[in-house]
């Protein structure tokens, strides 16, 4: 019998908004109230998330309000991300005993496929790089900047950047598919007056992303993008998707996951 999952799109909302309702999903899930699901949204304002263990501090707070952005702070690890043109996708599924990397590597084959099937010919990530070092680098403060193993790339160039938590057997994973370029500007809300620094990772992110409007040569639209993720994780996991409208996963919005 084919499995069922939820498919959800609900479109652009602010920072606060998604990342609660990503981890209200997770519980809900974890709860056995609704099935595997796949979500789709996107950033209305547009706002710059940190990874759960990444400082605040080196961002110039004050700036990214003036521009009108939200700045909220991710239930996953993973380093900063302007999400601006792109869409972000989430994932909340059993890990039914598969380790991280696994679950990466299930899930970003749906994206390739999803993203192959929109004329997109990507591929996978296949080595690791050594984030102990890394993650000491001033530069690698952009999530785009290092590409991990199971990753989504283009010509090695960096496409889909993800980030995975587990709330024991249950796993929340959601990442960003960029679209456009708006994601560049990150360096810009940095707290330095190094101008140095600021153009050597603008310089990072230039070389090393990616987005689909240049891979295709084309204006890319939110919606088609959404349904060729549908369409990749039902030919990966051999689902079938329900659609139902999304305001009854907000009963427990006011809930912590434990």
């Amino acid at each position: 019998m084919t499995e069922r999952w939820l498919f959800l799109n609900t479109g652009f909302k602010p920072g606060e908004f998604n990342m609660k309702f990503d981890e209200n999903l997770a519980l809900l899930f974890s709860r056995g109230k609704i099935p595997p699901v796949l979500r789709v949204y996107g950033w209305k304002p547009y706002a710059i998330s940190i990874g759960y263990n990444q400082g605040i501090e080196i961002f110039d707070i004050g700036k990214i309000k003036s521009f009108g952005f939200d700045l909220v702070r991710r239930p996953t690890g993973g380093r900063a991300i302007l999400h601006a043109e792109e869409l972000t996708y989430s994932v909340v599924m059993n890990s039914d005993g598969k380790s991280v990397i696994e679950i990466y590597n299930l899930i970003s084959e749906a994206i390739v496929a999803g993203l192959n099937f929109l004329g997109a010919d990507v591929e996978l990530e296949t080595s690791m790089p050594d984030f102990s070092k890394s993650y000491k680098d001033y530069r690698s403060i952009p999530c785009f900047a290092i590409t991990s193993k199971y990753e989504v790339k283009y010509k090695g160039r960096k496409l889909v950047g993800s980030a995975q938590r587990r709330y024991g057997d249950v796993v929340l994973q959601h990442g960003s598919i960029l679209i456009g370029e708006f994601h560049k500007k990150l360096p810009e809300f940095l707290k330095t007056e190094d101008v140095e620094i600021i153009e050597e990772i603008k310089n990072e992110i230039e070389n090393k992303t990616i987005c689909l409007r240049e891979i295709l040569g084309r204006d890319v639209s939110f919606e088609e993008v959404a349904e060729a993720m549908r369409v990749g994780f039902e030919m990966r996991f051999g689902v079938k998707f329900d659609k139902k409208d999304p305001i009854v996963y907000e009963e427990s919005h006011d809930e912590n996951i434990t």
